[in-house]
């Protein structure tokens, strides 16, 4: 940083002078999911009713197509993900080719993975093996 005197006299305007600053190059990057699912589901104790949601979006990120269920409360979170997913497995199986699902429950990741270590859901688990 440097001082410059701007003009000479009783009142004095100090201004600074910054070097410049380095240039911010931005890249933009266009981030493809393809032709996607995604799913959801949505669980508390206290309700009476657990709502599911799925939305189809294809490669340039569009909804094609979405759905949404108010059940009658599982017995956890897990079940009304696992409910989620499974609805929307049929929903593509009708309407799509789309063979792909995102969901940001990590449990129901890791029981899709490893099914042999989730026995409690084994019954749920065989239908969406079956899909």
């Amino acid at each position: 940083m440097q001082r410059v005197s701007a003009r000479p006299g009783k009142m004095q305007r100090i201004l600074y002078r910054y070097p410049p600053q380095a240039q911010i190059v931005e890249k933009i990057q266009a981030l493809s999911l393809g032709n996607i699912c995604m799913v959801d589901g949505s669980w508390t104790s206290t309700n009476q009713f657990t709502g599911i949601g799925w939305v189809w979006k294809d490669s340039m990120g569009k909804i094609q197509l979405m759905g949404t269920r108010n059940l009658r409360r599982r017995e956890t979170s897990l079940h009304s993900e696992l409910e989620a997913l499974r609805c929307a497995m049929e929903s593509m199986l009708q309407h799509s080719t789309c063979q792909r699902f995102e969901t940001d429950c990590k449990d129901l990741i890791a029981m899709i993975t490893d099914p042999q270590a989730w026995p409690n859901f084994s019954t749920e688990l065989d239908v969406i093996q079956i899909l």
